[in-house]
């Protein structure tokens, strides 16, 4: 299995989406379509990916704005905890209140579920908290952690939107990410990356 793995930021709030996949197999995933649905195609073609997922950390409207583009370009299906799927139903409301134009996306094809493999060597982390649905991704052979909204550099995610819960998040992170190889590659849904190391000794919010 060879990783390859590209993150950038996307859309009007700049969220970090990632495509991944197996350069052997060919198979790969997008991770929160933020925005910019060209941009993300024109980095899976480069990548030489047939994309077979369509994969949401979360569902506040930063992290999906492309993702109907995106499907109706691909044909994957749309993959979300269940979780979330209340969040989900809002997502035109969730666009006006911030100002952001709403485009259609499709209901969820799959409902990721804890402890789920991916095809390029992956596995899905169910970390509520920051939404009840909110999931974390990790590769082990890479090191590296998709963890949206979760866990940051020196920070955590809100828990004052609908559905957060504090208690639920520190848990989340103590006990499932801080549980991972200390070198693994944190990718978090904004700004830049760091490490479980790094964030187990030094983030103020969650320590180890």
């Amino acid at each position: 299995m060879n990783i390859v793995r590209k993150t950038f930021p996307v859309g009007p709030l700049q969220c970090n989406c990632t495509v991944i996949g197996d350069a052997e197999t060919g198979i790969g995933y997008v991770f929160d379509p933020g925005g910019d649905a060209n941009r993300i195609l024109a980095t899976v073609e480069s990548m030489g990916l047939k994309i077979i997922g369509i994969i949401h950390t979360h569902a506040h409207l930063d992290h999906i704005l492309a993702a109907g583009e995106i499907h109706r370009k691909t044909g994957a299906p749309v993959w979300l905890h269940r979780s979330d799927k209340f969040l989900w139903d809002t997502l035109e409301m969730q666009c006006r209140m911030f100002g952001v134009p709403y485009t259609p996306v499709p209901d969820p094809g799959r409902w990721i579920e804890d402890e789920q493999d991916l095809e390029c060597g992956g596995y899905c982390i169910h970390t509520p908290g920051h939404t009840p649905g909110s999931s974390s991704f990790y590769f082990g052979s890479a090191q590296i952690l998709i963890a949206g909204d979760t866990l940051f550099q020196g920070s955590i995610g809100r828990t004052d939107f609908e559905g957060g819960d504090a208690r639920l998040l520190k848990n989340s992170i103590q006990q499932r990410i801080y549980k991972l190889d200390e070198n693994a590659t944190v990718i978090t849904g904004h700004g830049p990356e760091t490490t479980i190391g790094q964030e187990m000794r030094f983030n103020a919010f969650v320590r180890a």
